[in-house]
């Protein structure tokens, strides 16, 4: 059985309760097998202007073949305009680990 492609989607968000919704709405749908939450600050340019404010970034850790539904439940779910929505492949991956993602993310 071939190795599952597992991939790192992030997102961030302004407050903590959001955070907490997306993350937790992602692993009850079985899109992701964990959400991590970090405090980060982030600098950027929105609409013309220098923004520095404090976020939260979400890693969520799931299927490469999910990645579809990760985005659209993120892009459902998410307070922003534009969110943030990146994938970064994992590779490589501890395989016990790599099994453990791909039987939460199992929706059979």
């Amino acid at each position: 059985m071939p190795e599952p492609q597992i991939i790192a989607v992030v997102t961030t968000l302004a407050s903590r309760d959001d955070a907490l919704r997306i993350a937790h709405a992602l692993v009850e749908r079985r899109l992701a097998a964990c959400v991590q939450l970090s405090s980060i600050d982030s600098v950027y340019r929105w609409q013309g202007a220098l923004q520095h404010e404090p976020e939260l970034r979400l890693t969520v850790k799931t299927l490469r073949s999910r990645y579809a539904a990760v985005e659209a439940a993120i892009r459902e779910l998410h307070p922003y305009e534009l969110p943030q929505v990146v994938a970064l492949a994992l590779d490589p991956v501890l395989p016990a680990y790599a099994q453990w993602v791909a039987q939460q993310c199992d929706d059979g």
